[in-house]
């Protein structure tokens, strides 16, 4: 399985973070994307951070390929300009996609003190929960880092699955932790097919990641 992650599509519809910009691919881009994935039964798309785009734009694509996907916002940002809402979270469930945390806000699990863990692991994806009206158990790991304690913390928290694009993982790694490669804003067709062919996982690694 190659698991792609993808943030924003299109225009921002608000400020980006420094360096964000570098995560963020275009409308033809995302379709260019989208029509090799839909070649491929063992290609896998997910979305991070929660921005409208994912509703917005990449919803409807998905939709119209008959593609499933995951999408992991961040709790805290939902409903805040630019980011999905709960009406949106809503229509990604009720279209058949999957949802799953990012956590709270853009943090480095690995600095966590109890208090910070518990909000990040434990009231994100509850609330998120609530918002989408479907159990949230899943994870993406913000910037891909992680260590034992964020592994195990993750256990407690009752984590099915939890994707991570950290050079630790190589890409036969499955099962509870898994892989991903990160889109780019340089993103072309050779780098996809780079992605989607033979041994092309372990070249995607070695290129670009964010979470």
């Amino acid at each position: 399985m190659v698991n792609i992650a993808v943030h924003g599509v299109g225009r921002p519809e608000r400020a980006l973070d420094p360096g964000e910009d570098e995560r963020w691919i275009t409308v033809e881009q995302f379709d260019r994307l989208l029509e090799a994935v839909a070649d491929h039964e063992d290609a896998h798309l997910t979305f991070d951070d929660g921005n409208a785009s994912d509703v917005e734009v990449a919803l409807p694509r998905l939709v119209s390929r008959g593609l499933r996907a995951e999408f992991f916002p961040l709790a805290g940002r939902v409903g805040e300009r630019g980011y999905v809402d709960s009406d949106g979270l809503r229509q990604l469930v009720d279209a058949g996609m999957d949802v799953g945390s990012h956590g709270w806000e853009r943090r480095d699990w690995r600095r966590l003190d109890d208090r910070q863990a518990r909000r990040e692991l434990e009231a994100a994806p509850q609330l998120l929960t609530e918002l989408s009206g479907r159990a949230v158990c899943r994870y993406s790991l913000p910037s891909g880092r992680l260590d034992r304690r964020v592994l195990g913390r993750l256990r407690a928290a009752g984590a099915t699955r939890v994707y991570s694009s950290s050079r630790s993982l190589g890409s036969g790694s499955g099962g509870w932790l898994q892989p991903r490669v990160q889109v780019h804003r340089e993103m072309d067709s050779a780098w996809v097919d780079g992605v989607l062919g033979a041994g092309g996982f372990r070249r995607g690694l070695g290129g670009w990641w964010w979470g």
